[in-house]
């Protein structure tokens, strides 16, 4: 697997955490991966063969070929039909809502064609673009002009939900919201609301998240086996609750983690 990641243009980094790109040769015998939520709404290119994604255990559709994969709450499997060549936009929690006026809570859990989102001419302008370009840079000049052209302000960032989402980040998920609104608790409605509208989750699904992604950190850089010492380091309340978490999001336990093959491709991009 060949995985390489990009800054974003200055104007563009409050909403955009980064591109990347993922290469993985045809396999004589493609393997199912488990997809692990991340928080993050991603805008992804497929270049190469066609990717399933599994709805069931046996029955699976064909991802769009230019696609938005919106907040997701629970894993889910994909497998290549072939050569792997993505190209895609990572959107900090609260980016992507700045450039579609759909409601982003309509895109949880899917992947939503492009077309479908931006017009069917602008958006076939935009594939025909990107699939066309020579080289990763030239995608990047691409998609950073179609942002940019799109994007009213910064200012457009709802306050509320930025600094939550960013307090959520800077305590690695732990950070609850009855203390962010500890001093003016008729707010967390407002909040509530706000937040469904422009991430398309609940702040506490987005803390879950956030904080799994921590254990799963520590799991693959290992630097600790002991799953009690892990739960403590990411604030969990105890090594129970971090088994939960850890099982309704991966669908398996932290044990089972590092050496199970369909969570290759998510490990490779926690590392």
């Amino acid at each position: 697997m060949n995985y390489q990641t990009y800054e974003a243009h200055i104007d563009l980094k409050p909403l955009v955490s980064c591109y990347w790109t993922l290469e993985v040769p045809k396999q004589s015998e493609p393997q199912k991966q488990r997809i692990v939520p991340d928080g993050c709404i991603e805008m992804a290119f497929i270049l190469g063969d066609d990717i399933k994604r599994y709805t069931s255990e046996n029955e699976f559709i064909l991802q769009p070929r230019a696609m938005v994969l919106g907040q997701t709450i629970e894993p889910f499997y994909i497998e290549p039909t072939g050569f792997v060549n993505t190209f895609a936009v990572r959107f900090y929690p609260y980016g992507f809502a700045n450039f579609v006026s759909e409601p982003i809570k309509n895109l949880v859990n899917k992947e939503t064609p492009v077309k479908q989102l931006f017009g069917i001419e602008t958006a076939d302008g935009l594939e025909q673009k990107i699939f066309k370009a020579e080289n990763t840079a030239q995608r990047i000049s691409i998609i950073e002009n179609f942002l940019l052209n799109r994007l009213n302000s910064e200012k457009t960032i709802n306050s509320i939900v930025k600094n939550t989402v960013d307090a959520l980040l800077s305590t690695n998920g732990s950070t609850s919201i009855t203390s962010i609104f500890k001093d003016n608790p008729s707010r967390r409605r407002q909040l509530e609301r706000n937040f469904r509208k422009q991430i398309g989750v609940s702040p506490k699904q987005l803390g879950k998240v956030i904080r799994l992604q921590t254990a799963l950190k520590m799991l693959l850089d290992q630097k600790s086996k002991n799953l009690t010492d892990i739960a403590y380091k990411s604030e969990y309340f105890d090594q129970a609750h971090f088994i939960k978490d850890f099982r309704d999001f991966t669908g398996i336990n932290p044990k089972e983690f590092l050496a199970h093959e369909s969570l290759a491709l998510s490990a490779l991009f926690y590392k």
